[in-house]
């Protein structure tokens, strides 16, 4: 039998379609929500900022990321992809014009942090491509979706500093080059609503029995998932408290404690619904057709905490890297900046394909073994490198990110098919949390040794990822008559 193929040419399939539709959606939320980076120079001069004050905004611009993949995990299981994403891109079109026409540092800080909410749009097409194609391409659709949709970071870094410098010009052209970026947006919500559907025709859209949070299989496995929830609090406790240092001054000490205080009682409430949705079966496990291995999820949290957090940190701060290192204009820095998410055109499909084609725990198990090593290398890049040699080790390193990120998630819709959403929502903020944490560390070191602090988390997550089981035969649903469907997922 020949292997399964996907013609990207083939209109006429409607889960081609569904998958182009799906993947320009992702596009333009990250360029709206990496619309700030390449931007740097024109936003500290119109705000007279200070250094860290742009590293606050770098760390606030992924902070919402974090809870907002998990309520729209939950929404989209609920609701539908459909409804979900055309809402989240008209939102977040208001979000991205609030950012562009702030009047104070103090509102950009607000608007940058409220534009993390924007990140959370990757969630919702991974359940959604997830329905339109089987376990045998679905890594390759999913990297597709997701590196294509990555690519937007690029693309603002490529275009948006020249659109600010040239086509709109004066001190206010990168406030019009990012209200733009809004408006396509706001434009495109509708006619994803028009265009998507759920899933194919007769399929059934299965849903959680309950909301609020994962459902487990057993007690074990309900501690796990607790314990997994704390990183994520934590991270954003960590980022409170780097705001009301001296240098950013954006929070005080009784704002940092109330903000913490509130962060408990979240995490205490998450926790409530936690049980809620498992109480039943806590003592008495689910019945075996409907169990999975939450390992599979944490393991799968952890590989995108140093895959796309790594990620997100990097793109962050590599415009302005090159720029401070080899004393280049910010157009240039930015072209040279967009090195790194160039790759997700054909890394993460990449990534996604070795998945499919050779085994889900071996491909990840080489990719993140890659990037370990490609971070080492870029800790050694200084002024006195060649700046072709410096994009080439760039372009190394990304290749083994973007296609680790592939990997990960060519192997989430193959663990419960009713909780994808909830799933992907987790496993994507953990990459916010990875974002956020190692953007944080940057603002303390230098830039050697933050790429040396990614390589030995990679390290860390390359013995872990050793424990993670290969999926195999089918995953089972039940539907709402009792009628048991399986679905393949090897």
């Amino acid at each position: 039998m020949s292997e399964p193929k996907l013609n990207l040419l083939d209109f006429s399939n409607s889960s081609i379609k569904t998958l182009h539709t799906a993947w320009f959606a992702f596009f333009l939320t990250f360029v709206m929500w990496f619309s700030h980076a390449p931007m740097k120079p024109f936003i500290m001069a119109a705000f007279d900022m200070s250094n860290a004050q742009w590293k606050a905004l770098l760390i606030l611009n992924v902070a919402l990321t974090i809870p907002a993949r998990i309520v729209v995990g939950i929404m989209v299981d609920k609701f539908g992809p459909r409804l979900v994403y055309s809402g989240l891109l008209a939102a977040s079109a208001f979000l991205c014009w609030g950012f562009a026409f702030a009047q104070s540092y103090e509102q950009l800080a607000l608007f940058r942090f409220l534009c993390g909410f924007i990140g959370a749009g990757f969630v919702i097409g991974i359940r959604l491509v997830g329905e339109w194609f089987p376990a045998k391409t679905v890594g390759l659709a999913e990297g597709i979706y997701g590196g294509w949709g990555n690519f937007g970071s690029a693309a603002a870094a490529w275009t948006l500093p020249a659109v600010a410098a040239y086509l709109y010009g004066g001190d206010d052209g990168w406030r019009y080059a990012i209200a733009t970026t809004g408006a396509v947006a706001f434009l495109y919500s509708f006619f994803f609503y028009k265009t998507a559907r759920n899933t194919p025709k007769g399929s059934t859209y299965f849903k959680p029995k309950k909301s609020g949070g994962l459902e487990v299989s057993n007690k074990r496995d309900f501690y796990l998932y607790v314990a997994m929830n704390i990183p994520m609090y934590l991270a954003l406790a960590v980022l409170a408290w780097k705001l009301s240092s001296p240098a950013i001054g954006l929070l005080t000490e009784t704002y940092t404690q109330i903000i913490w205080f509130i962060l408990f009682a979240l995490f205490n409430y998450q926790l409530y619904h936690i049980y809620q949705v498992n109480k039943e079966h806590l003592e008495h496990s689910l019945p075996e057709i409907e169990q999975y291995k939450f390992k599979q999820v944490a393991i799968l949290d952890w590989a995108y905490f140093v895959t796309f957090g790594s990620e997100l940190a990097v793109v962050s701060m590599l415009p302005a890297f090159f720029m401070e290192t080899f004393d280049l204009t910010p157009v240039k820095a930015g072209l040279l900046g967009g090195a790194f998410a160039i790759m997700n055109l054909v890394a993460r499909p990449g990534g996604g394909y070795l998945s499919d084609k050779f085994g889900r725990k071996k491909t990840m198990s080489i990719l993140v073994g890659g990037l370990t090593i490609g971070y080492l290398i870029l800790s050694t890049v200084e002024s006195t490198w060649s700046i072709a040699l410096a994009v080439m080790a760039v372009m190394f390193c990304s290749f083994f990110v973007q296609a680790g990120e592939g990997a990960v998630f060519a192997m989430v819709p193959l663990v419960k098919r009713r909780m994808t959403g909830q799933i992907a929502g987790m496993v994507g903020a953990y990459g916010n949390v990875g974002g956020v944490t190692f953007l944080t560390v940057y603002s303390f070191v230098d830039t050697s040794t933050f790429f040396m602090i990614i390589a030995a988390a990679a390290a860390t997550c390359l013995v872990l990822v050793q424990f993670i089981e290969e999926p195999k035969g089918h995953m089972h649903e039940v539907l709402p008559d009792g009628t048991v469907e399986l679905i393949e997922v090897s």
